[in-house]
């Protein structure tokens, strides 16, 4: 890979990067230009970008250094590159949601909250990742627009994990230092364990969703795809404030490592651990007992409201979708979706309105069952997935691709279901190995304690690897 700069932030982390640049040490047009050279060489195989914005990018980041030098800290994040899933409005970029149709009626043109949040925190935005088209898929793969490569396998075209595909791939890659996603059913935490990452879920209504293209609203949330546990700590809490996040939300302030010693952790007995591949089985027992050995305890527990997600997500994603889209509009187009994506939307068409809102009372009646679950306990934990990233040619047969994205969203959609935040850390693989990721759920609300688990999971379990990117030049 001769000529191409190292990813300038992954050694350093956030913090190790805003102490450097805080110190004139390091620049933030050094870094952007740098993510900009490692795109132009790598991204052309990865696909992870839809949109790249380079000028719009170095523009930011020579900003950021003039106020730098001119004595203005806008905190952790400022100058630091970051990638944005293509479903998000940012100003002069292009808006696809994933899809060839015209969608801006339903995304607007102005920015939202978020993105503006991200904005004032200092972010460069290097610009927008490839995403499943209306973000309706866990497995990454896309006709519309291309399905990223998961940079664990130079040889093989494995699945990135969708519906944040590009965001997965292109933070794995060392393309950006960290990157958005969103989640309706594990579109952050599945692409996120595929790759190799850090993914933080984020309680449903934390994050403001307006300004960009929804799936789900009453269950989309925004989240973060991290090579660390501690850069989603520092980009959490730096992100919360730039939101204007109460001081006295613990949120608002970073987090710090909890105690191993005192940690009480649900363990599932049913549906979470069930039909685990060999691989994942190996890995997650290797966990467990690794944390047992630091004083961590387990409990036992059913949660009988987790298989409910079966009945609810393959009704009620469709019908949110094809109810913002109109019927009118999806049946005259969907020659031009993906033939994956369109036969879902059109079993929405079939729902009865009556039958619609049975799941939904039954789904709240169950959040407050499973909430109660967590007496006594400061998390549940899980395998992110049941299995590693299969080849992507794997899923040509479409009776064997849509039992295969079922198995990918069976742990991560109950935490949707069940207003729960839930991040996944990447496990320690050996070489040659793909990356695994164990899943660590909160009831809403609970993302302080929940970063403080993990970062001291993360002590634990060690830095995951990085993928063989020198063979991907």
């Amino acid at each position: 890979m001769t000529g191409l700069p190292a990813d300038p932030i992954a050694p350093l982390g956030l913090d190790g990067f805003a102490a450097r640049f805080r110190e004139g040490d390091i620049t933030s047009e050094e870094v952007t230009r740098a993510y900009l050279e490692r795109i132009a060489a790598l991204d052309p195989k990865l696909g992870a970008y839809q949109y790249i914005a380079a000028e719009q990018a170095l523009r930011t980041a020579r900003a950021m250094d003039q106020l730098r030098e001119a004595g203005v800290d806008l905190g952790p994040l400022m100058g630091v590159p970051v990638a944005v899933k293509d479903l998000l409005v940012v100003d002069d970029m292009p808006t696809t949601g994933g899809s060839k149709l015209a969608l801006q009626d339903l995304m607007g043109d102005e920015e939202g909250p978020f993105v503006q949040a991200l904005k004032r925190a200092g972010c460069v935005i290097l610009g927008k990742t490839k995403m499943v088209e209306f973000a309706l898929g866990i497995t990454g793969v896309s006709e519309s627009r291309g399905t990223p490569w998961n940079p664990w396998d130079p040889e093989t075209h494995r699945l990135p994990g969708g519906s944040s595909s590009g965001s997965g791939v292109a933070t794995a890659a060392g393309l950006c230092a960290f990157s958005i996603g969103s989640d309706t059913g594990g579109s952050v935490r599945v692409p996120a364990a595929l790759n190799g990452l850090f993914g933080l879920k984020t309680t449903f209504g934390l994050w403001p969703n307006e300004g960009g293209l929804s799936l789900a609203p009453h269950l989309d949330t925004l989240g973060l795809l991290t090579r660390s546990a501690s850069d989603a700590a520092i980009a959490f809490a730096a992100i919360n404030q730039a939101l204007g996040l109460p001081e006295n939300d613990a949120r608002h302030h970073q987090a710090e490592p909890a105690r191993l010693q005192a940690l009480k952790l649900g363990r599932p007995r049913n549906y979470f651990f069930d039909d685990l591949e060999p691989d994942i089985a190996t890995a997650t027992d290797q966990a467990l007992d690794s944390l047992s050995r630091v004083g961590a305890t387990f409990e036992e527990l059913d949660v009988p409201e987790a298989p409910e997600r079966e009945d609810y997500f393959p009704v009620s994603l469709p019908v949110s979708l094809v109810a913002s889209l109109g019927r009118e509009r999806f049946e005259a187009n969907k020659h031009l979706i993906d033939p994956v994506i369109a036969g879902r939307m059109e079993s929405a068409l079939a729902v009865m309105a009556i039958d619609h809102v049975a799941l939904d009372n039954r789904r709240e009646q169950s959040i407050a069952s499973a909430w109660d679950r967590f007496a006594g306990l400061d998390a549940w934990i899980s395998p992110t997935t049941a299995s590693t990233a299969l080849p992507v040619s794997d899923l040509s047969d479409p009776k064997t691709g849509l039992a295969f994205a079922l198995s990918m969203t069976r742990n991560t959609q109950p935490g949707n279901y069940l207003e729960l935040c839930a991040a996944t850390i990447p496990l320690p693989v050996d070489s040659g190995k793909l990356p695994i990721g164990f899943q660590v759920m909160c009831p809403g609300g609970s993302e302080a304690e929940l970063l403080a688990m993990c970062l001291s999971l993360e002590e634990v379990f060690g830095r995951a690897g990085q993928p063989p990117l020198e063979e991907q030049a």
